[in-house]
Protein backbone atom coordinates (compact mmCIF):
# COMPACT_ATOMS: atom_id res chain seq x y z
CA UNK A 1 0.00 0.00 0.00
CA UNK A 2 1.65 3.10 -0.87
CA UNK A 3 2.23 5.60 1.88
CA UNK A 4 1.62 8.74 -0.80
CA UNK A 5 -0.97 11.52 0.03
CA UNK A 6 -3.96 10.92 -2.45
CA UNK A 7 -4.91 14.29 -3.62
CA UNK A 8 -7.98 15.19 -5.82
CA UNK A 9 -7.04 18.60 -8.28
CA UNK A 10 -10.03 20.44 -9.60
CA UNK A 11 -9.18 22.44 -12.51
CA UNK A 12 -11.52 25.04 -13.38
CA UNK A 13 -11.27 27.00 -16.77
CA UNK A 14 -13.83 28.79 -18.64
CA UNK A 15 -15.14 26.17 -20.70
CA UNK A 16 -16.12 26.77 -24.45
CA UNK A 17 -19.09 24.96 -26.91
CA UNK A 18 -18.28 21.63 -28.02
CA UNK A 19 -20.82 21.52 -30.59
CA UNK A 20 -22.70 24.54 -33.02
CA UNK A 21 -25.72 23.55 -31.25
CA UNK A 22 -23.73 24.28 -27.48
CA UNK A 23 -22.86 27.97 -28.51
CA UNK A 24 -26.45 29.71 -28.14
CA UNK A 25 -26.58 27.71 -24.26
CA UNK A 26 -22.99 28.22 -23.63
CA UNK A 27 -23.32 32.08 -24.21
CA UNK A 28 -26.58 31.62 -21.95
CA UNK A 29 -24.99 30.40 -19.17
CA UNK A 30 -22.10 32.94 -19.53
CA UNK A 31 -24.17 35.93 -19.47
CA UNK A 32 -26.41 34.22 -16.61
CA UNK A 33 -23.61 35.04 -14.34
CA UNK A 34 -23.89 37.22 -11.77
CA UNK A 35 -19.86 38.25 -12.42
CA UNK A 36 -20.09 38.81 -15.47
CA UNK A 37 -23.22 40.70 -15.61
CA UNK A 38 -23.67 42.51 -12.27
CA UNK A 39 -27.35 43.92 -12.10
CA UNK A 40 -27.74 44.08 -8.40
CA UNK A 41 -31.06 43.79 -6.65
CA UNK A 42 -32.96 43.32 -10.35
CA UNK A 43 -31.04 40.34 -11.18
CA UNK A 44 -33.69 38.22 -9.00
CA UNK A 45 -35.80 39.39 -12.11
CA UNK A 46 -33.74 40.07 -15.24
CA UNK A 47 -30.96 38.06 -15.16
CA UNK A 48 -32.25 35.16 -16.83
CA UNK A 49 -34.04 36.99 -19.48
CA UNK A 50 -31.32 39.33 -20.22
CA UNK A 51 -29.13 36.66 -20.91
CA UNK A 52 -31.13 34.85 -23.32
CA UNK A 53 -31.97 38.14 -25.16
CA UNK A 54 -28.03 38.36 -25.21
CA UNK A 55 -27.26 35.25 -26.35
CA UNK A 56 -29.90 34.75 -28.96
CA UNK A 57 -28.78 38.22 -30.38
CA UNK A 58 -25.04 37.26 -30.89
CA UNK A 59 -25.48 33.48 -31.32
CA UNK A 60 -25.67 34.20 -35.04
CA UNK A 61 -22.47 35.85 -35.03
CA UNK A 62 -20.55 33.94 -32.55
CA UNK A 63 -21.25 30.70 -34.47
CA UNK A 64 -19.80 32.08 -37.51
CA UNK A 65 -16.39 32.77 -35.60
CA UNK A 66 -16.52 29.17 -34.21
CA UNK A 67 -17.14 27.90 -38.13
CA UNK A 68 -13.68 29.47 -39.04
CA UNK A 69 -11.73 27.95 -36.61
CA UNK A 70 -13.36 24.46 -37.01
CA UNK A 71 -17.17 25.00 -35.10
CA UNK A 72 -15.94 24.10 -32.12
CA UNK A 73 -14.19 25.84 -29.02
CA UNK A 74 -10.90 23.44 -28.55
CA UNK A 75 -10.64 24.33 -25.29
CA UNK A 76 -11.69 21.48 -23.35
CA UNK A 77 -9.59 18.74 -25.44
CA UNK A 78 -6.85 21.23 -24.77
CA UNK A 79 -7.41 21.23 -20.61
CA UNK A 80 -8.35 17.52 -20.54
CA UNK A 81 -4.47 17.38 -21.95
CA UNK A 82 -3.00 19.56 -19.45
CA UNK A 83 -5.23 17.18 -17.22
CA UNK A 84 -3.70 14.12 -18.21
CA UNK A 85 0.22 15.29 -17.87
CA UNK A 86 -0.54 17.52 -14.44
CA UNK A 87 -1.39 13.89 -13.33
CA UNK A 88 1.69 12.28 -14.87
CA UNK A 89 3.75 15.16 -13.47
CA UNK A 90 2.29 14.84 -9.82
CA UNK A 91 1.98 10.61 -10.00
CA UNK A 92 5.73 10.03 -8.84
CA UNK A 93 5.32 12.52 -5.65
CA UNK A 94 1.32 12.10 -4.76
CA UNK A 95 -1.53 9.86 -5.85
CA UNK A 96 -3.45 12.29 -7.59
CA UNK A 97 -6.99 12.35 -9.41
CA UNK A 98 -7.39 15.55 -11.43
CA UNK A 99 -10.55 16.31 -12.65
CA UNK A 100 -11.85 19.76 -14.99
CA UNK A 101 -14.50 22.08 -13.49
CA UNK A 102 -15.51 24.31 -16.64
CA UNK A 103 -17.46 27.20 -16.06
CA UNK A 104 -20.24 27.89 -18.25
CA UNK A 105 -20.22 24.58 -20.27
CA UNK A 106 -19.52 20.43 -19.76
CA UNK A 107 -18.01 19.04 -17.90
CA UNK A 108 -19.47 21.69 -15.16
CA UNK A 109 -18.55 21.76 -11.82
CA UNK A 110 -20.95 19.85 -10.38
CA UNK A 111 -19.74 17.23 -12.85
CA UNK A 112 -16.25 17.20 -11.30
CA UNK A 113 -18.06 17.11 -8.18
CA UNK A 114 -19.71 14.01 -9.20
CA UNK A 115 -16.19 12.62 -10.55
CA UNK A 116 -14.60 13.20 -6.88
CA UNK A 117 -17.38 11.93 -4.36
CA UNK A 118 -16.48 8.42 -3.08
CA UNK A 119 -12.70 8.56 -4.04
CA UNK A 120 -10.83 8.03 -1.19
CA UNK A 121 -8.72 11.07 -0.83
CA UNK A 122 -6.88 13.19 2.08
CA UNK A 123 -6.99 16.32 0.34
CA UNK A 124 -8.64 18.60 -2.32
CA UNK A 125 -6.27 21.51 -4.01
CA UNK A 126 -8.58 24.07 -6.56
CA UNK A 127 -6.49 25.58 -8.95
CA UNK A 128 -8.03 27.74 -11.32
CA UNK A 129 -6.31 27.82 -14.55
CA UNK A 130 -5.99 31.78 -14.92
CA UNK A 131 -3.08 33.10 -13.97
CA UNK A 132 -4.20 36.50 -12.74
CA UNK A 133 -7.04 36.68 -10.00
CA UNK A 134 -10.45 38.47 -11.03
CA UNK A 135 -14.30 38.40 -9.47
CA UNK A 136 -15.17 37.87 -13.30
CA UNK A 137 -13.32 34.07 -13.76
CA UNK A 138 -11.23 32.70 -10.48
CA UNK A 139 -14.02 34.27 -8.02
CA UNK A 140 -16.71 33.21 -10.08
CA UNK A 141 -15.42 29.67 -10.45
CA UNK A 142 -15.13 29.46 -6.82
CA UNK A 143 -18.48 31.09 -6.11
CA UNK A 144 -20.06 28.00 -7.92
CA UNK A 145 -17.83 25.35 -6.57
CA UNK A 146 -18.93 26.27 -3.02
CA UNK A 147 -22.64 26.24 -4.42
CA UNK A 148 -22.29 22.60 -5.67
CA UNK A 149 -19.42 21.29 -3.39
CA UNK A 150 -20.82 19.14 -0.42
CA UNK A 151 -18.14 17.51 1.62
CA UNK A 152 -19.91 14.85 2.93
CA UNK A 153 -19.89 12.80 6.11
CA UNK A 154 -15.68 13.44 5.75
CA UNK A 155 -14.35 16.98 5.25
CA UNK A 156 -11.64 17.16 3.52
CA UNK A 157 -8.98 19.74 3.58
CA UNK A 158 -9.45 22.42 0.82
CA UNK A 159 -6.55 24.33 -0.44
CA UNK A 160 -6.78 27.21 -2.80
CA UNK A 161 -4.49 28.24 -5.20
CA UNK A 162 -5.36 32.02 -5.72
CA UNK A 163 -3.50 33.01 -8.45
CA UNK A 164 0.02 32.33 -10.05
CA UNK A 165 0.75 35.22 -12.40
CA UNK A 166 4.30 35.92 -10.73
CA UNK A 167 5.37 31.91 -10.50
CA UNK A 168 8.88 31.77 -11.90
CA UNK A 169 7.95 28.76 -13.31
CA UNK A 170 4.94 30.39 -15.64
CA UNK A 171 6.99 34.06 -16.38
CA UNK A 172 9.51 31.02 -18.03
CA UNK A 173 6.78 28.89 -20.11
CA UNK A 174 6.01 32.17 -21.36
CA UNK A 175 9.84 33.56 -22.53
CA UNK A 176 10.09 30.37 -23.90
CA UNK A 177 7.11 30.57 -26.15
CA UNK A 178 7.84 34.56 -26.67
CA UNK A 179 11.46 33.17 -27.71
CA UNK A 180 10.08 30.56 -29.84
CA UNK A 181 7.07 32.53 -32.02
CA UNK A 182 10.47 35.55 -32.32
CA UNK A 183 12.39 32.51 -34.54
CA UNK A 184 9.66 33.78 -37.15
CA UNK A 185 11.28 36.91 -37.56
CA UNK A 186 14.32 37.82 -39.34
CA UNK A 187 15.13 40.54 -37.23
CA UNK A 188 13.68 39.80 -33.73
CA UNK A 189 15.08 42.65 -31.77
CA UNK A 190 12.70 45.25 -34.19
CA UNK A 191 9.99 43.31 -33.24
CA UNK A 192 7.34 44.87 -31.24
CA UNK A 193 5.65 42.69 -28.72
CA UNK A 194 1.20 43.15 -28.30
CA UNK A 195 0.79 41.63 -25.02
CA UNK A 196 -2.79 41.27 -24.78
CA UNK A 197 -5.27 40.47 -21.94
CA UNK A 198 -8.96 39.59 -21.69
CA UNK A 199 -10.10 42.85 -20.96
CA UNK A 200 -12.86 43.91 -17.71
CA UNK A 201 -15.33 45.85 -17.01
CA UNK A 202 -13.63 49.25 -14.75
CA UNK A 203 -16.16 48.84 -12.32
CA UNK A 204 -14.60 45.95 -11.60
CA UNK A 205 -10.87 47.19 -10.88
CA UNK A 206 -12.82 50.06 -9.33
CA UNK A 207 -14.25 47.65 -6.39
CA UNK A 208 -10.52 46.26 -6.09
CA UNK A 209 -10.26 43.60 -8.14
CA UNK A 210 -6.38 42.54 -8.40
CA UNK A 211 -6.18 41.79 -11.79
CA UNK A 212 -5.05 44.81 -14.03
CA UNK A 213 -2.17 44.85 -11.43
CA UNK A 214 -1.71 41.80 -11.63
CA UNK A 215 -1.27 41.38 -15.43
CA UNK A 216 0.89 44.59 -15.53
CA UNK A 217 3.43 42.79 -13.01
CA UNK A 218 3.02 39.61 -15.73
CA UNK A 219 4.33 41.44 -18.24
CA UNK A 220 7.48 42.96 -16.24
CA UNK A 221 8.37 39.73 -15.00
CA UNK A 222 8.54 38.57 -18.49
CA UNK A 223 10.30 41.59 -20.35
CA UNK A 224 12.80 41.35 -17.53
CA UNK A 225 12.99 37.57 -17.53
CA UNK A 226 13.35 37.58 -21.41
CA UNK A 227 16.20 40.17 -21.34
CA UNK A 228 17.86 37.89 -18.89
CA UNK A 229 17.74 34.59 -20.59
CA UNK A 230 16.40 34.55 -23.96
CA UNK A 231 19.96 34.03 -26.07
CA UNK A 232 20.50 30.69 -23.71
CA UNK A 233 17.06 29.21 -25.19
CA UNK A 234 18.51 26.66 -27.96
CA UNK A 235 15.75 28.28 -30.48
CA UNK A 236 16.75 31.90 -29.86
CA UNK A 237 18.82 33.15 -32.41
CA UNK A 238 22.24 34.08 -31.96
CA UNK A 239 23.45 37.89 -31.03
CA UNK A 240 25.47 38.09 -33.66
CA UNK A 241 24.75 39.83 -36.98
CA UNK A 242 25.79 37.50 -40.05
CA UNK A 243 24.81 34.24 -37.89
CA UNK A 244 23.69 30.93 -40.01
CA UNK A 245 20.37 31.94 -40.02
CA UNK A 246 21.23 35.67 -41.05
CA UNK A 247 19.26 36.78 -38.45
CA UNK A 248 19.36 39.47 -35.97
CA UNK A 249 19.21 38.85 -32.61
CA UNK A 250 17.87 40.20 -29.44
CA UNK A 251 15.04 40.70 -27.19
CA UNK A 252 12.65 43.55 -28.23
CA UNK A 253 12.44 46.47 -26.29
CA UNK A 254 9.31 47.49 -27.34
CA UNK A 255 6.13 46.69 -25.70
CA UNK A 256 2.77 47.53 -25.10
CA UNK A 257 -0.29 45.89 -22.67
CA UNK A 258 -3.67 46.31 -24.66
CA UNK A 259 -6.78 44.37 -23.46
CA UNK A 260 -9.14 42.46 -25.41
CA UNK A 261 -12.76 41.23 -25.77
CA UNK A 262 -15.09 43.93 -24.72
CA UNK A 263 -18.87 43.48 -24.77
CA UNK A 264 -21.58 46.03 -23.73
CA UNK A 265 -21.20 49.67 -23.69
CA UNK A 266 -19.73 49.87 -20.07
CA UNK A 267 -16.43 50.76 -19.94
CA UNK A 268 -13.85 48.75 -20.15
CA UNK A 269 -9.94 48.25 -19.60
CA UNK A 270 -7.88 50.42 -22.17
CA UNK A 271 -6.14 50.59 -24.71
CA UNK A 272 -8.13 47.84 -26.67
CA UNK A 273 -6.45 45.41 -28.63
CA UNK A 274 -7.96 46.75 -32.05
CA UNK A 275 -6.97 50.54 -31.18
CA UNK A 276 -3.37 49.50 -30.12
CA UNK A 277 -3.00 47.27 -33.43
CA UNK A 278 -3.89 50.14 -35.83
CA UNK A 279 -1.80 52.79 -33.68
CA UNK A 280 0.98 50.81 -34.23
CA UNK A 281 0.37 49.87 -37.93
CA UNK A 282 -0.31 53.51 -38.55
CA UNK A 283 2.76 54.72 -36.64
CA UNK A 284 4.96 52.23 -39.16
CA UNK A 285 5.46 49.08 -37.41
CA UNK A 286 5.73 46.08 -39.69
CA UNK A 287 6.65 43.43 -37.42
CA UNK A 288 4.41 42.66 -34.49
CA UNK A 289 4.20 39.76 -32.18
CA UNK A 290 0.86 39.39 -30.27
CA UNK A 291 1.26 37.98 -26.92
CA UNK A 292 -1.99 36.38 -25.40
CA UNK A 293 -0.74 37.11 -21.78
CA UNK A 294 -4.11 35.72 -19.62
CA UNK A 295 -4.75 32.71 -21.81
CA UNK A 296 -3.43 29.28 -20.85
CA UNK A 297 -4.97 27.46 -24.17
CA UNK A 298 -6.29 28.06 -27.38
CA UNK A 299 -10.33 29.23 -27.55
CA UNK A 300 -12.01 31.58 -29.61
CA UNK A 301 -10.17 35.00 -28.16
CA UNK A 302 -6.89 33.67 -29.66
CA UNK A 303 -8.05 31.72 -32.96
CA UNK A 304 -10.58 33.83 -34.03
CA UNK A 305 -9.98 37.28 -32.39
CA UNK A 306 -6.18 37.36 -32.38
CA UNK A 307 -5.39 35.47 -35.14
CA UNK A 308 -8.19 35.96 -37.60
CA UNK A 309 -9.66 39.39 -37.27
CA UNK A 310 -6.62 40.99 -35.68
CA UNK A 311 -4.39 39.73 -38.59
CA UNK A 312 -7.02 41.16 -41.30
CA UNK A 313 -6.84 44.44 -39.61
CA UNK A 314 -2.97 45.09 -39.98
CA UNK A 315 -3.18 43.41 -43.02
CA UNK A 316 -5.13 46.04 -44.63
CA UNK A 317 -2.51 48.12 -42.72
CA UNK A 318 0.69 47.64 -43.87
CA UNK A 319 1.75 45.40 -41.31
CA UNK A 320 4.48 43.07 -42.93
CA UNK A 321 4.54 40.28 -40.48
CA UNK A 322 2.15 39.52 -37.72
CA UNK A 323 2.74 36.00 -35.48
CA UNK A 324 0.53 34.88 -32.21
CA UNK A 325 2.60 33.47 -29.83
CA UNK A 326 0.52 30.20 -28.81
CA UNK A 327 -0.79 29.81 -25.30
CA UNK A 328 1.49 27.77 -22.73
CA UNK A 329 -0.94 25.05 -23.14
CA UNK A 330 0.88 22.04 -22.28
CA UNK A 331 4.32 22.83 -22.61
CA UNK A 332 6.72 20.99 -20.07
CA UNK A 333 7.23 24.66 -18.19
CA UNK A 334 3.73 24.95 -17.95
CA UNK A 335 3.10 21.40 -16.76
CA UNK A 336 6.03 22.00 -14.35
CA UNK A 337 4.42 25.47 -12.97
CA UNK A 338 0.71 23.72 -12.00
CA UNK A 339 2.76 20.91 -10.68
CA UNK A 340 4.63 22.90 -8.39
CA UNK A 341 1.20 24.38 -7.43
CA UNK A 342 -0.39 21.58 -6.55
CA UNK A 343 2.73 20.01 -4.71
CA UNK A 344 3.19 23.23 -2.41
CA UNK A 345 -0.67 23.17 -1.92
CA UNK A 346 -0.56 19.80 -0.88
CA UNK A 347 2.07 20.69 1.85
CA UNK A 348 4.75 18.27 -0.50
CA UNK A 349 8.36 20.56 -1.45
CA UNK A 350 8.98 20.13 -4.79
CA UNK A 351 11.90 21.08 -6.65
CA UNK A 352 11.25 21.69 -10.30
CA UNK A 353 14.32 23.77 -12.66
CA UNK A 354 13.68 27.10 -13.72
CA UNK A 355 14.77 27.45 -17.77
CA UNK A 356 17.95 28.85 -16.75
CA UNK A 357 19.84 29.05 -13.65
Amino acid sequence: MSDRKRVGVVLFQLGGPDSPAAIEPFLYNLFCDPDIIPLGPLGVVLRKPLAWYISSRRVKTVSHHYDEIGGQSPIRLLTERQARKLAAALQPRVEPRVVIAMRYWHPLTAEAVTALNGLPLDQLVLLPLYPHYSFATTGSSLKEWDRVYRPGSRSLPVTIVQQFYDHPLYIDAVVEKVACSLTHFERPADVHLVFSAHGLPLSLIEKGDPYQRQVEETVRLVMQRGAQVAFRHPEFPSQAVGSPRGRRGGWPAAFTLCYQSKVGRAKWLEPSLTATLEDLARGGKKHLLVIPIAFVTEHIETLHEINIEAREEVEKLGVEQFEMMPAVGDSSRFIATLADLVLRAAGVEAAVPTLVR
